[in-house]
């Protein structure tokens, strides 16, 4: 059984960072690509960014230049680095899985249980 456990959320003011980690388990992690989502109240789950089994990284236009992802394999994790906070920014955030090395552009097979990301401004 595939977990994904986020952690690294919180309260930050806008134009500051925050780094969000993902510990996965119940599968080898190395051979999949992860992602990272995010949801507002009253909005559908929005694309972040993923990376594929030998760190390659795609990215929604709205956090380009601003969100990292990354990735390391024998620690089970992967890693959002998020700069320059914005308040549109603010959502839960969650940790997701894919059945693929290397392709993203599908629905994520699992799913972490989010954790809450706050940027005042």
């Amino acid at each position: 059984q595939v977990q994904l456990v986020e952690s690294g959320g919180g309260l930050v003011q806008g134009g500051g960072a925050l780094r969000l980690s993902c510990v996965a388990s119940g599968r080898t992690f190395s051979n999949y690509a992860m992602g990272w989502f995010r949801q507002t109240p009253g909005k559908d789950r929005e694309f972040v960014g993923s990376i594929t089994d030998d760190g390659r990284t795609t990215y929604a236009d709205s956090v380009k230049g601003r969100f990292t992802i990354s990735r390391d394999n024998p620690k089970n994790t992967v890693y959002l680095q998020m700069n320059s906070l914005k308040s549109d920014d603010t959502a839960v955030y969650f940790c997701v899985g894919y059945r693929s090395s290397w392709y993203t552009e599908m629905w994520p097979d699992y799913w972490g249980q989010g954790t809450q990301v706050t940027v005042s401004s």
